[in-house]
């Protein structure tokens, strides 16, 4: 049987601020990517995101992005490598004493948002984010876009890599994904989602929004949870995913 998992970002509510449908969420995804404070949440909401991964049995991961809460991360920044490999080897430091104390373990990291899709491309980058991360801890596996410089620069550093892809996001020629700021470049029809997510699980091809059949390998799916339909949205993929004989199981179950 095939194996997939189903991630989706969490953690993002900030001081008084609640970002995302986290609680219900957490009831359909295999793993959860926590915000780590410099993009988004803060200390309380990753002990709260921490406690209730772990009541789910859903594995956890860091979800580390560039410093610029004002900005939830997305814009990009002009930083070296050896700062991009600080901000990683922060953020992951910081949860993992929330699942230290929780008696959890760390599984994955994610980068988010503007410094994930920077590191995609440039290889400089993505390489000091998987040193950074194998500095850590060794048994902790990189998520990244798949087919992306990510994917590359983890196994020369020795970890173990995932292959993400987005359900709701249309992709480019090269594998990469269209940015927001163009039209088209998120899928709002959730049926026309889900079938692009099945086949990339089942058949490793997306059309790209060129027209272009792009190859592509998929571990895991992320699944936004910060919209009203977020619930229905990930209830539904799981479902379709299940009917073509594919199994929901953590990324440590995968890779």
């Amino acid at each position: 049987m095939n194996l997939v998992d189903l991630n989706s970002d969490l953690g993002e509510s900030f001081g008084a601020y609640t970002i995302g449908l986290d609680s219900e969420v957490i009831r359909h995804v295999s793993s959860v990517n926590v915000a780590c404070g410099y993009h988004a949440g803060d200390p309380l909401v990753m002990a709260q995101t921490v406690a209730m991964a772990k009541e789910a049995g859903v594995a956890i991961g860091a979800h580390p992005g560039f410093p610029d809460l004002m900005g939830f991360g997305r814009r990009n920044m002009v930083c070296s490598p050896k700062e991009a490999k600080a901000y990683v080897q922060y953020q992951m430091g910081a949860l993992l004493a929330f699942t230290a104390a929780a008696g959890v373990k760390l599984q994955h990291v994610k980068p988010h948002g503007a410094l994930y899709n920077m590191a995609g491309k440039d290889m400089e980058l993505a390489s000091a984010i998987a040193q950074g991360i194998a500095e850590v801890d060794k048994d902790v596996i990189l998520l990244g876009l798949a087919g992306s410089k990510m994917i590359e620069a983890g196994r020369a550093a020795g970890l173990r890599v995932a292959s993400e892809v987005f359900a709701d996001r249309a992709y480019q020629a090269d594998g990469s994904l269209v940015p927001r700021k163009q039209p088209g470049a998120v899928i709002h029809d959730k049926d026309e989602a889900i079938r692009r997510t099945v086949r990339m699980v089942t058949e490793g091809k997306v059309t790209a929004i060129t027209g272009e059949e792009v190859s592509i390998s998929a571990d895991s799916i992320c699944v936004h949870g910060d919209n009203p339909s977020a619930v229905e949205f990930v209830k539904n993929i799981r479902a379709a995913m299940e009917a073509q004989g594919v199994k929901i199981a953590p990324i440590a179950a995968i890779v």
